[in-house]
């Protein structure tokens, strides 16, 4: 993969785990029953980004965890913060669940990004001091 296209997917990386954070927070709203109708329409926004960036992601790099199904089912399984806080306290612990185990391994799938991109700096310094 080209240092150009690393940054890019590095980025498109840092700014989906972003969202996939705010996903989170709109969760503990639901948890605490407080939201208001704004909060529901920026809750659609964050999973319209992360479902779009999936795709670019998906596209950059291949990876057998989380799996596109998994992050789907998650997305698709919160249709709004209200749905979310009519859920039993055990299935919102359980969605709660699932959003750590993917944030986790998209963060790791980030730092194995970072580490390709660090070496292909590498690469591209030595190469640039050895040119005629």
């Amino acid at each position: 993969m080209s240092a150009k296209k690393l940054d890019e997917l590095v980025r498109t990386m840092e700014n989906h785990l972003e969202c996939w954070k705010q996903f989170n927070h709109y969760l503990g709203l639901a948890r605490s029953k407080k939201f208001e109708a704004e909060d529901e329409a920026q809750f659609l926004e964050v999973k319209s980004v992360i479902t779009q960036e999936l795709e670019i992601i998906l596209a950059g790099v291949e990876t057998s965890s989380p799996t596109k199904d998994d992050i789907l089912g998650l997305i698709s399984g919160a249709p709004s913060i209200r749905y979310a806080s009519e859920l039993q306290e055990q299935s919102l612990r359980a969605m709660e669940n699932q959003w750590h185990k993917i944030f986790i391994s998209w963060q790791s799938l980030l730092g194995q990004l970072k580490v390709q991109q660090k070496q292909t700096e590498k690469k591209s310094f030595w190469g640039s001091l050895f040119k005629k």
